[in-house]
């Protein structure tokens, strides 16, 4: 990924781990991923308690972050954040499919999260900016697109945004049943070890190649 100079001035230290994964054969869902989540939720149950996870060190570099691009975290969680907090308050996490699923699962399981992109629909590499004053972005789940600020940081491949980072994915390039070959990126902020945010990519792979190349 080519970040620009402005970026890498602004936040030293700010890493991404990326790469594509295919080809898959994404379903609706997978009795053994639901048996996955459900470890996965006991598992954090027992790990974090719903008081005191702002004030987890991984989870407050992004709240970090956040604010200094303008994005409050009291309202706007970082992703992993907000996947972690469904959990603590004993909702229901969402089910998209197979591949949606299994990249939350990663992301709940490290703290990291994780943008994924239909590799197909990307034109270029990726590349992080800072956003244009004005610029318009539609994301998933999004009625209508929102104007940004010129100190949010985007990822754009060669046409259009595609994510504003590290907590929107476009809804142009998301993952749907018909994808085949999945763009991962570990998101990670300056205070977030680079190694962990390898982690985090390696096991969003592992678990896109374990549970969404079919059912078995």
């Amino acid at each position: 990924m080519k970040m620009h100079k402005e970026i890498l001035a602004a936040f030293p230290g700010l890493s991404v781990a990326e790469g594509d994964v295919g080809p898959l054969s994404i379903q609706e869902k997978s009795p053994r991923l639901e048996a996955l989540r459900d470890e996965t939720v006991q598992s954090i149950r027992e790990r974090y308690t719903l008081e005191r996870i702002k004030d987890e060190p991984l989870f407050r570099a992004y709240r970090d972050f956040f604010w200094k691009v303008g994005v409050d975290p009291t309202k706007t969680r970082p992703a992993s954040e907000a996947l972690v907090r469904r959990i603590l308050a004993k909702k229901m996490l969402p089910a998209i499919n197979t591949a949606v699923d299994a990249y939350n699962l990663a992301s709940i399981r490290t703290g990291i999260p994780i943008a994924a992109f239909d590799a197909d629909t990307l034109a270029g590499d990726l590349s992080m900016r800072f956003a244009e004053e004005g610029e318009e972005f539609l994301g998933i789940g999004m009625a209508a697109p929102v104007m940004l600020h010129k100190n949010q940081v985007i990822l754009t491949d060669d046409d259009e945004i595609v994510a504003v980072y590290p907590y929107r994915d476009s809804d142009a390039t998301k993952i749907t049943l018909a994808t085949k070959t999945v763009h991962i990126v570990a998101c990670g902020v300056p205070g977030v070890e680079r190694e962990k945010v390898h982690s985090a990519y390696e096991l969003a792979v592992a678990y896109l190649q374990e549970y969404a190349l079919g059912t078995r």
